[in-house]
């Protein structure tokens, strides 16, 4: 029987993919107490890289936030996968952190990783809010726009 998160998960229209395997020398997620640690989510889907370029140039402010929820989307696979499945198992989505290629000139990073916070606080209401860091970098992995990380209390 699905739980109350899958079932907004449902609402939502939001499928769920596999948690990503890690590509480098690292692991997707840890657990240690009651805090699960998530690595940092790009924009793949169906193990293809999304939205490439850099905000402020070949990204849109729209297309950054849909490459931020899609990362969000990432992250929760990964809770799922942390939770043994169990959605309902997040007590907090404690902070997360928000990493945007962006030119210089660029200053909308926070707009961006509105992306992946609307996206928590959807999935598990006021659960999902939550302290955050949208920060600018000059590139990310395999050239994708956005990057998000999580850290989550668990029961």
């Amino acid at each position: 029987m699905a739980g109350t998160v899958d079932a907004r998960l449902s609402e939502l229209g939001i499928t769920l993919p596999e948690a990503a395997a890690p590509v480098a020398n690292y692991v997707g997620y840890v657990k240690t107490g009651n805090l699960v640690f998530v690595s940092g989510q790009v924009t793949l889907k169906d193990g293809k890289p999304m939205y490439l370029g850099k905000l402020g140039a070949e990204i849109s402010l729209e297309d950054g936030q849909s490459a931020a929820t899609l990362c969000a989307i990432n992250i929760v696979a990964q809770l799922k996968a942390a939770c043994d499945g169990d959605l309902d198992r997040v007590r907090r989505v404690v902070r997360l952190g928000g990493f945007v290629n962006s030119t210089p000139e660029f200053t909308d990073q926070p707009k961006v990783i509105n992306g992946a916070s609307d996206l928590m606080v959807a999935v598990f209401g006021d659960k999902g809010k939550h302290a955050r860091a949208a920060v600018s970098v000059a590139s990310l992995p395999l050239g994708v726009s956005v990057e998000v990380d999580a850290v989550v209390e668990i029961d």
